[in-house]
C-alpha cells in the first residue's frame, strides 16, 4: 500500500431493488427512493438512490479491496449527479496519503450522468495501530 497507488474500479449496476433495499437497510423512507410517481411529481425522471447507501457501497470497496481487517476510521463523501435504476456507478480510488497502517484514498464513483459520488476514505488495517 503506497501513495498514487489505484484501485481497480467496481462497478455496481444500480437496480431499482438496490435503490428501494439500501433506503429500507438506512430507514429512509421517503418516497424519492421507491415511488417513482412521486418522484416525478418531484422533478426526477425516477426513483433514486440514497446516500446512506452510496455511503455504504463506497465502504464495501475499500473493505472488498483491503480485506476483513480493514477498519474504516473516516468516510466522507459528496454526492453529485443521481444514480437512477438502470445505471452502473463505477467507483475509482487512488490512495492519497499512508501513515503507518493507515491510509486515506480518493474516491470517485461515476454513472452515465457523471460523478455521483466524490470524497475520501481514511482507514486502517486491523490491529496494526
Amino acid at each position: 500500500m503506497r501513495t498514487g497507488d489505484e484501485l481497480p474500479p467496481l462497478e455496481i449496476p444500480i437496480t431499482r431493488t438496490l435503490i428501494v433495499a439500501g433506503a429500507i437497510a438506512s430507514r429512509d423512507y421517503q418516497d424519492v427512493h421507491h415511488d417513482p410517481e412521486s418522484a416525478r411529481h418531484r422533478g426526477s425522471p425516477d426513483i433514486f438512490m440514497n446516500i446512506l447507501t452510496t455511503n455504504g457501497l463506497v465502504g464495501r470497496y475499500i473493505t472488498d479491496h483491503f480485506g476483513p481487517r480493514t477498519v474504516l476510521k473516516k468516510v466522507a463523501i459528496r454526492l453529485g449527479a443521481p444514480n437512477y435504476p438502470g445505471d452502473t456507478m463505477v467507483l475509482n480510488g487512488r490512495i492519497v496519503t499512508v501513515e503507518g497502517a493507515t491510509a486515506t484514498v480518493r474516491i470517485v464513483g461515476t454513472n452515465r450522468i457523471g460523478n455521483h459520488v466524490t470524497g475520501t476514505v481514511t482507514f486502517s488495517l486491523g490491529d496494526a495501530e
